[in-house]
């Protein structure tokens, strides 16, 4: 018999996944929060920066692109991950947690909650669908792993 946790039921479904997504938005004063996010093109600018300034930084240290091939991706994946670090940095430092969005917005009745209740859900019962589906090879796996050991 499978291990359930904290006095979950087995199987799942539908039931258990608005059970969850209950449970969390329950929790949602303490544990769901918004972050920024900086699309289109304010990340290309991002990248193209720190492009501009790995070419600088290399071309003083005598690295250009007609001596090493392989320069280009080189920076243009180096710049991806420099820009990574500030969108990262800038999401985790500008974080509303929901009360505040909802006080922001003017959201008495928490209809937010309520929004994001059915994609909660919707996304739980899809992971679970997903997890069933692939279940098999799972099993394969770990027959594999005991004829191994």
């Amino acid at each position: 018999m499978a291990m359930v946790w904290d006095g979950q039921k087995e199987g799942g479904g539908a039931a258990a996944a608005a059970e969850v997504a209950s449970q969390i938005l329950s929790r949602a004063d303490r544990d769901v929060t918004f972050m920024m996010h900086l699309v289109g093109e304010s990340q290309n600018l991002l990248v193209r920066h720190f492009v501009v300034f790995i070419e600088t930084e290399l071309a003083k240290r005598g690295a250009s692109y007609g001596a090493h091939p392989l320069l280009r991706p080189f920076i243009e994946t180096h710049a991806r991950e420099l820009s990574n670090f500030v969108l990262q940095g800038i999401g985790l430092r500008l974080q509303f947690g929901l009360q505040a969005l909802e006080a922001m917005a003017g959201d008495p009745m928490r209809l937010l909650r309520v929004d994001l209740w059915d994609p909660l859900q919707s996304h739980v019962n899809d992971a679970q669908r997903h997890f069933v589906s692939g279940v098999g090879g799972l099993q394969r796996i770990l027959v594999q792993i005991e004829a191994g050991a």
